[in-house]
């Protein structure tokens, strides 16, 4: 998933982006609202995760004005303050959710996630291609009865695959959902990770449940689909 967060306070902004990373996650961040609005508009995101009392323009405020021009995208606002006229203020102006600092990395991770579910409308936590089957929660996959341990960055480039299964996707989309906007999409981790993702899925004798489309991308085909 790709996040834009935004918070004035580097230290959190740090702590919470080197967590969002290595759950897995691309993160770009923003030090003030206008920054944040900057992003918003610049870049696709999944997720936004903005602080409320920013500099320049407060999260409030830049909720109500991206929900205005039809920006859909889940957004979650963080704050010191807790009272509930201004968690009912930042719902009001559209925001999915709020968390009251201090809260744990664990929390938010679980608040993305049931974002992201919500989005996608779903109403199962397991997504299954043939048979595949990938615990969006718990963070685990199975081919049949076989459990299979992935990194972070293994599962969500996983799960970003399965989702669009069995349509092809492009390296950039795969840069822009997996990795960081400054990722350099010239080098080739991406096929590192698809051939870690691989040697780890496919078995023996089999055809590879992820076939590259020479000059588009690489698709995630269930086992036994021509």
């Amino acid at each position: 998933m790709r996040i834009l967060l935004a918070e004035d306070d580097r230290k959190l902004l740090r702590h919470l982006a080197a967590g969002l990373r290595a759950a897995g996650h691309a993160v770009d961040c923003a030090q003030d609202g206008a920054e944040a609005r900057w992003a918003s508009e610049n870049a696709p995101h999944e997720a936004l995760v903005l602080d409320i009392m920013m500099p320049h323009l407060d999260g409030v405020t830049l909720v109500r004005g991206l929900r205005r021009r039809g920006v859909t995208v889940p957004i979650i606002l963080i704050t010191a303050r807790g009272e509930v006229r201004d968690r009912v203020a930042g719902l009001d102006a559209g925001a999915d959710d709020y968390l009251v600092k201090p809260f744990s990395l664990d929390e938010l991770l679980a608040r993305l996630r049931a974002l992201a579910r919500r989005q996608r409308g779903e109403v199962s936590q397991v997504v299954r291609v043939g048979d595949l089957e990938l615990d969006l929660v718990a963070r685990v996959v199975r081919r049949g009865p076989r459990p299979i341990e992935l990194t972070n960055r293994e599962f969500s480039l996983l799960e970003f695959l399965a989702q669009a299964s069995p349509k092809t996707v492009s390296k950039t989309a795969i840069v822009e959902h997996v990795w960081d906007q400054h990722f350099d999409g010239g080098t080739n981790v991406v096929n590192v990770y698809i051939n870690y993702l691989r040697a780890k899925l496919d078995e023996p004798g089999r055809p590879s449940l992820i076939r590259t489309v020479r000059g588009v991308g690489f698709a995630f085909v269930p086992a036994g689909v021509p």
